[in-house]
């Protein structure tokens, strides 16, 4: 079994800041590429941030200059710091992590999502 377990999120004013942590346990050999996406209420899920475990990023044009993904790869962990938050930022956080389990078999789990709302 696998799990990719949220923190962070919360109620914030425009302008401010949150950090965002997943973190993967269970049966795990590796972990390959981590992401953040979102889903705000009556839209589809998107992708925010990528880092793959070579610690390259890919990041949304709406999050450029403002998100930044991060991993501590001992700790099967990712981040994403999010400043210079905007009202349009509110939506559920989602993790994503590609492992690779038993017998060098490669799954994608999500994590429960956490909300991020902003206010203006």
């Amino acid at each position: 079994q696998v799990q990719l377990v949220e923190s962070g999120g919360g109620l914030v004013q425009a302008g401010g800041s949150l950090r965002l942590s997943c973190a993967a346990s269970g049966s795990i050999i590796s972990v390959n590429a981590m992401g953040w996406y979102r889903q705000a209420p009556g839209k589809q899920r998107e992708l925010v941030a990528v880092i793959t475990s070579g610690k390259d990023t890919t990041y949304a044009d709406p999050v450029k200059g403002r998100f930044a993904i991060s991993r501590d790869n001992a700790k099967n962990t990712v981040y994403l710091q999010v400043n210079s938050l905007k009202p349009e930022d509110t939506a559920v956080y989602y993790c994503n992590a590609e492992c690779v389990i038993g017998g060098g078999i490669k799954v994608r789990y999500w994590g429960q999502g956490t909300q991020v709302t902003v206010s203006s």
